[in-house]
């Protein structure tokens, strides 16, 4: 499966964190992550991530893209929900598209983490029946 790994600024650290404790997981799959937050995972961990740009650079946009033309399966966007985003509009329209074209999306580590778990049990299987129908 194809997963997209996002962060705020202040969730960054956290979304390291997660991905270095789910490492075994992730490296079964094809990672994408917005620019920072795709090296500094790199750099903690084994793990290859195709990076887009940053996100308020467009790197939200490129993963939007994605998601609209079936290239994307799951979505982990740590957000900050504390801290004004500068390019919410973005934001929104990413999660949007999740909701659109039935991606499932975590804004939060707790089910991000409850995400993994099904991917490695297996339990998103209706992914396959989703994209076969919507491409």
């Amino acid at each position: 499966m194809n997963l997209a790994l996002i962060a705020h600024d202040k969730k960054k650290e956290t979304l390291v964190n997660f991905a270095i404790a789910y490492e075994n997981i992730l490296k079964k799959h094809n990672l994408f992550a917005t620019g920072t937050t795709g090296k500094r995972i790199m750099e903690a961990t084994s793990l290859e991530i195709h990076c887009f740009k940053s996100g308020p650079l467009g790197g939200d946009q490129q993963i939007g893209s994605a998601i609209a033309n079936n290239h994307m399966d799951m979505v982990i966007f740590l957000r900050d929900p504390m801290t004004a985003q500068p390019h919410e509009p973005d934001i929104q329209a990413l999660i949007r598209l999740c909701d659109v074209y039935m991606i499932p999306v975590a804004t939060n580590i707790a089910t991000g983490e409850i995400l993994l778990k099904a991917l490695e049990r297996g339990d998103l299987e209706w992914r396959n029946f989703v994209k076969e129908n919507n491409e």
